[in-house]
């Protein structure tokens, strides 16, 4: 998902804001184990930012940022590295990290701006893979170490925004059968299933409450940013499926997209019955928001319905399912009638 607003953040060093946890857990499958041949033959994919992307042999050492290592799992590859969020401060894995077993992986960065070139340099990696929110910028790849980073192995960036939802989800899928793994699998098959039931019900509950406005915002000390549906593939998603979004008109460039943003005097600009918050774990949680007058006075917010927004959620079948049902679960026992 995109970020908050992402360019202001990243020069107030807290562009590496991190998720939390998503409901449950299923075993995402092994890797395909490649033929000899398979291993042998040339290969070849076209990245996002069109760069055709040539090896001598199918990569199998693979490092990727930690959003992308996780979608990956999801569909069967097992990252070498990992870098970008993918341990917390107490030992424990990081949500934005998906499933992957931080315990068999190497790191190599846990936070923005933090990646140890040397260190992956020593790990002979085949590829390298990563997000990009902006055009042709690979997410969490430093800028100033960028040059020396692509001299060690070749890298694949996957496009995060503009696109569809599903679009994104089945590009990972694409590229992780590139590397070899079963897209048959029965834990990859099951995932899909389970995102369409679970959007399918999304559905059926949008039809139930047309009039259920939903809006997700996320806040700093200073504002409160809205956002944008287009920026944001889930979000449109969900208006795709029928639920009632709230989305402001386009941000203007100085905005830099993905929200509009509001002081806090201005917080009740929108209505909404239902309120979404960021709830990445740097990002600014409902109960300090509530030292705001106008955030406590927003009628969502005086009918308890303000519920966690996964911004940071993996683009997997596995990752959106569990958010739509844990989403389904809060909407469902929401009242409709908050606002006029």
């Amino acid at each position: 998902m995109a970020h908050p607003p992402r360019r202001r953040l990243m020069a107030m060093g807290v562009a590496a804001l991190i998720g939390v946890a998503a409901c449950g857990g299923t075993s995402a499958p092994p890797a395909a184990a490649p033929s000899a041949t398979a291993q042998q033959s040339a290969w070849t994919w076209t990245d996002d930012r069109g760069k055709n992307v040539s090896t001598p042999q199918r990569p199998q050492r693979v490092v990727a940022q930690s959003g992308a290592a996780a979608a990956l799992w999801d569909f069967g590859v097992r990252p070498v590295a990992v870098f970008g969020p993918h341990k917390l401060k107490d030992g424990g894995r990081d949500p934005e990290v998906g499933e992957v077993d931080i315990a068999t992986v190497e790191s190599i960065g846990n936070v923005w701006g933090e990646f140890n070139v040397e260190k992956y340099a020593s790990l002979q990696p085949d590829l390298l893979v990563a997000g990009m929110y902006q055009r042709d910028t690979l997410w969490y790849v430093p800028e100033e170490s960028a040059a020396a980073i692509d001299q060690i192995a070749p890298s694949v960036g996957v496009q995060l925004s503009g696109k569809p939802l599903v679009q994104i989800i089945e590009r990972y899928g694409e590229l992780a059968a590139a590397l070899g793994a079963d897209p048959r699998a029965a834990p990859v098959t099951e995932a899909k299933a389970r995102f369409e039931a679970a959007g399918a019900a999304l559905r059926t509950l949008g039809a139930a409450k047309p009039d259920l406005k939903i809006m997700v915002v996320t806040g700093t000390p200073e504002s409160l940013y809205v956002a944008y549906l287009p920026d944001h593939p889930d979000l449109s998603y969900f208006g795709e499926l029928g639920l009632n979004m709230v989305s402001p008109a386009k941000p203007t460039e100085s905005e830099g997209g993905f929200w509009e943003v509001l002081s806090w005097e201005n917080a009740d600009k929108y209505a909404a019955d239902v309120i979404l918050v960021d709830a990445r774990a740097q990002s600014m949680k409902p109960a300090e928001m509530a030292a705001k007058p106008t955030w406590a006075k927003l009628p969502a917010v005086k009918a308890g319905q303000v519920y966690p927004w996964h911004a940071a959620e993996r683009y997997s079948h596995l990752g959106y399912a569990k958010v739509m049902e844990e989403l389904k679960g809060h909407l469902e026992k929401a009242r409709d009638d908050v606002v006029n």
